[in-house]
């Protein structure tokens, strides 16, 4: 099998798609895989790391750039459909598999000129933009959500969960502290670092019970470090965590921003959380995550205009002194997640690729 995944931009599109390569190459090891993103996206510094080819389009976003963006945009769309149609001519897919982002458009729609077999993943609950216009000539569209399937031809369609990078999460040996864990993306979030500086400082009293991991980004790792240096905390604090999944297994609850990898790697690991979404995303699609995840008792919402660092200390402190609380809310989660959404994909991959 041969097999282009194309798009990526941010971790949210890149991360799905890299957990369907290696399920590939779990398959069969002869799989031949090829991403296809942009220089200015996560996957230029991700993908080499990985191990795996990286060729890259010129193309850019056409919304929210302004006219001139706009035209700006639009001009190197030839250009990318070109250079697309020149790498299927090369790599000589069977099937190609769109992450979302704009730079899965020229790659589909060149596969489509070719009658190659074409998928797209969508891993918000409310598809993008790219998504949402090339739904209809995809052969199939893999979801996170069943809700996601009527903005999309039924037919097409298949609910299979959003894929997450771990099959399951190491086994690490939790102290008897109530573990928080604290992120904001692969950059951190301003937002969620000064309500929670300001939150502890009205939760001394619990410092003897609560062990802190919060990843700040590296813009804010400076100032808050200082601030935790002042608290009575036993803490870790760091601008990046390398090592993901073995936080996920440390931690009794989370605090995070809701893209829809984080979603995913909640829902299929059954952790608890608050999450705060990301106000400026694109379709306000965060919000949409969250409040799926709310709806089912899986989690706790609050908008970042209503995140204080009063309010944050009151839902730390409720669910740090009730346990059976975080047990209804993982129970909630992981009747939601979908561990195995790479799996599935790849079987219909499989099949669509068998015609």
């Amino acid at each position: 099998m041969r097999v282009i995944l194309a798009g990526g931009g941010t971790g949210g599109h890149l991360f799905p798609g890299l957990a369907v390569a290696r399920e590939f190459q779990r398959r069969d090891a002869m799989t031949e895989i090829l991403f296809v993103g942009t220089e200015q996206g996560i996957e230029a510094r991700v993908l080499p790391q990985e191990g795996f080819k990286l060729e890259t389009l010129s193309v850019k976003g056409l919304r929210g750039r302004g006219l001139r963006g706009f035209l700006d945009a639009l001009y190197g769309v030839p250009a990318s459909l070109l250079r697309s149609l020149r790498l299927i001519r090369e790599f000589r897919p069977d099937l190609i598999i769109g992450l979302g982002g704009y730079a899965s458009g020229p790659l589909l729609l060149a596969g489509k000129i070719k009658g190659i077999r074409c998928a797209i993943m969508e891993q918000n609950l409310r598809p993008g933009f790219t998504n949402k216009i090339l739904a209809r000539l995809m052969d199939r569209v893999f979801t996170a959500y069943q809700e996601s399937a009527g903005y999309f031809p039924g037919a097409r369609v298949r609910e299979t969960g959003n894929p997450v990078r771990w099959r399951k999460l190491p086994e690490v040996k939790k102290g008897e502290k109530f573990t928080l864990l604290i992120f904001g993306g692969s950059a951190g979030a301003h937002r969620i670092n000064v309500a929670v500086v300001d939150a502890l400082e009205k939760l001394t009293d619990m410092a003897p019970k609560l062990h802190v991991i919060h990843q700040t980004g590296q813009a804010d790792f400076a100032v808050t470090k200082e601030a935790y240096d002042s608290l009575p905390f036993e803490a870790e604090v760091t601008p990046f965590i390398d090592k993901m999944d073995e936080a996920y297994a440390r931690a009794d609850l989370v605090l995070c921003r809701a893209g829809a990898t984080t979603v995913a790697e909640l829902t299929a690991f059954g952790k608890a959380a608050i999450l705060v979404p990301y106000p400026y995303a694109i379709y306000d699609h965060q919000r949409w995550n969250a409040q799926a995840l709310q709806d089912r008792g899986a989690a706790e919402m609050i908008l970042d205009r209503e995140l204080s660092g009063e309010t944050l200390a009151a839902w730390i402190r409720s669910y740090v002194s009730d346990p059976a609380r975080i047990e209804r809310m993982e129970t909630a989660a992981r009747a939601i997640g979908r561990p195995g959404a790479s799996t599935r994909i790849v079987d219909e991959c499989y099949a669509l690729a068998r015609g």
